[in-house]
């Protein structure tokens, strides 16, 4: 059953234009076509980059982040309570108002303590600085490299200039060692994150970059097995344009330098919207859904290769939509006081809405005490948090009952 399903995978008629077939697309010692048995070179490649962003991360992000002037947040440590804990490591997120006085109750606690315990807890599990600081200078050493060569080996190509180009010959182009190199590389860094993807900082839009790597993927599986490479070349170049600004941007809101990043977040946004609004629509998905034609007849790769390419678009307007909305409350507060895009975690989410029911509730019950400072100024005072027999004040010194 393996064979006939193997030959319906890679029959010609799904994969080349019609008239076309595999025997005229074997390589010959002067001629090199693209396989895809070459595709599986990328595994060991991905796992590499894996290992070579561990590497780059402990022995010259974090010691970068450090001359830098990277400031952690000061945490507040998360008291014992095993009742608690277990509630926490089974539903990841804070109580409900019914779940709140059950705990509170079996706890011996105030609700308020326990909604405190779980901000505290959340707290403590939100990724560091530093580790956003690692992943952003990874990502910008990438793209930096991949731009680079992308620039270093298009810049003297015929179709880099003019788009039809892209079909003269199709599909019987030549393989040029250099496409090679570059598709191998974008193809086993996109693999690479997948693979780190549960390690990685989890974001808003995590369903969205799931998505996104696995279209990447697929799109460039696919147009390499069936010679879009060079449209494919042009697909990763335009990528990569923007997400050089990008996550300079990032390293620089984590190092509170507003000046710099507020000039590269204007930079980015534009740039972003530029290749992703414009120029990729016009000269990429335009150009596989009219200029093709003029080439050959519509087959299933045809449809396959622009279906990716409008899912990637889809996911271009859903991102530009954010920053667009960034940049008017940039525009109105004249500061960027967020993380670029998609880089706000769950865990700060879910933190920030317990607070905010905290405080409704504080207010609704008149149970906050303020004293007014010599400056008119107004000081909560933090209600002591009660644990197992133990209150432990403000200050985070634990005093015997």
């Amino acid at each position: 059953m393996a064979l006939p399903l193997n030959e319906w995978l890679w029959c010609h008629e799904y994969w080349l234009p019609p008239g076309i077939t595999w025997e005229d697309m074997k390589e010959t010692e002067e001629i090199r076509y693209p396989q895809p048995r070459h595709l599986l070179l990328s595994v060991p490649l991905a796992l590499l980059l894996v290992a070579i962003r561990f590497v780059f991360e402990r022995n010259v992000a974090v010691p970068l982040s450090r001359k830098m002037g990277l400031r952690e947040k000061v945490r507040k440590k998360v008291p014992p309570n095993p009742v608690l804990e277990a509630f926490y490591v089974v539903h990841r997120k804070g109580p409900n108002k019914a779940e709140t006085e059950r705990l509170a109750k079996q706890c011996d606690l105030q609700p308020r303590q326990v909604e405190r315990w779980f901000r505290y807890r959340h707290n403590w599990d939100r990724p560091s600085l530093t580790k956003k600081f690692c992943e952003a200078s990874w990502r910008f050493t990438y793209y930096v490299t991949s731009f680079c060569t992308g620039v270093a080996i298009l810049y003297n190509k015929p179709w880099f200039w003019d788009h039809r180009e892209c079909w003269v010959g199709y599909p019987q182009q030549p393989l040029l060692p250099s496409i090679f190199g570059y598709y191998m590389l974008q193809l086993s860094f996109y693999c690479s994150l997948v693979v780190t993807l549960p390690f990685d900082i989890k974001r808003k839009d995590f369903h969205e970059q799931i998505v996104h790597h696995a279209a990447t993927i697929f799109l460039i599986s696919f147009s390499y097995c069936a010679n879009y490479i060079r449209i494919g070349t042009l697909v990763m170049i335009i990528h990569d344009a923007p997400d050089c600004i990008l996550e300079p941007t990032k390293i620089f809101n984590y190092l509170k330098w507003r000046r710099t990043c507020d000039a590269l977040f204007l930079t980015f946004s534009a740039l972003f919207l530029l290749t992703r609004l414009v120029i990729f629509p016009y000269k990429v998905i335009y150009n596989t859904y009219y200029y093709s034609m003029e080439i050959f007849q519509p087959f299933f790769g045809y449809y396959f290769m622009n279906a990716l390419l409008m899912t990637l678009q889809l996911l271009h307007i859903f991102w530009s939509c954010l920053i667009v909305h960034m940049v008017y409350k940039f525009m109105k507060c004249g500061t960027m006081e967020k993380d670029l895009r998609s880089d706000t975690e769950d865990s700060e989410k879910g933190e920030d809405e317990t607070a905010q029911r905290r405080e409704k509730e504080v207010k609704s019950n008149g149970s906050v005490h303020s004293e007014s400072s010599s400056n008119g100024n107004c000081v909560c005072k933090e209600m002591p948090l009660q644990l197992n027999g133990r209150t432990l004040p403000a200050n985070g010194h634990a005093k015997t009952r």
